[in-house]
């Protein structure tokens, strides 16, 4: 009589994966937390993701909750994500996190413009003329002088801000 457990030496052993109880734990927990990362974004920018229509309605929820009843759906949001793919989600946040950055990062390089723009004169303000040729030059050195006699007596940087925002200006109109 042949056993009924034993397979045929032929045939290829089936490989299981033993996973862990905390490591399906910490998953679970990586899904809420991308699910609370989600709750925090406006629904303009919640549009763009690629969600269920469960997954949607419960972010609403989530977003109009307080205290335990967001908890609470905060775990349900956790519970509806182990059902679908996390990944473009994930990649659609990661978008999102960038052109913040990116936005700052443009800042960044406009404030350090302006502060040239105070400190050389017209060197950097030809520079400027060569990025933006629909730029007052006039101007610019105007709020250039003005800038450097406000910082020498100590008064608010009105010019200085002033010419921030001028650049900023140019710069969405690009």
């Amino acid at each position: 009589m042949a056993r009924k457990n034993q397979k045929a030496p032929w045939e290829p052993e089936e490989e299981i994966i033993w996973v862990s109880k905390t490591e399906m734990k910490t998953d679970m927990e990586a899904l809420q937390k991308l699910g609370e990362e989600l709750v925090t974004l406006k629904p303009s920018v919640l549009e763009k993701f690629p969600l269920s229509e469960d997954l949607a309605l419960a972010i609403q929820d989530a977003q109009r909750f307080k205290n335990e009843a967001k908890r609470r759906q905060l775990q349900y949001i956790g519970k509806l994500m182990r059902n679908i793919d996390p990944e473009p989600i994930q990649a659609a946040l990661d978008k999102v996190r960038n052109k913040h950055s990116q936005a700052t990062a443009e800042l960044h390089k406009l404030e350090q413009l302006r502060d040239r723009i105070v400190e050389e004169g017209d060197a950097a303000i030809s520079e400027v003329m060569d990025m933006y040729p629909e730029a007052d030059r006039q101007r610019l050195r105007q709020l250039a002088r003005q800038a450097n006699k406000e910082k020498k007596a100590n008064k608010p940087a009105k010019a200085f801000r002033e010419i921030f925002q001028i650049l900023k200006e140019l710069k969405q109109e690009d």
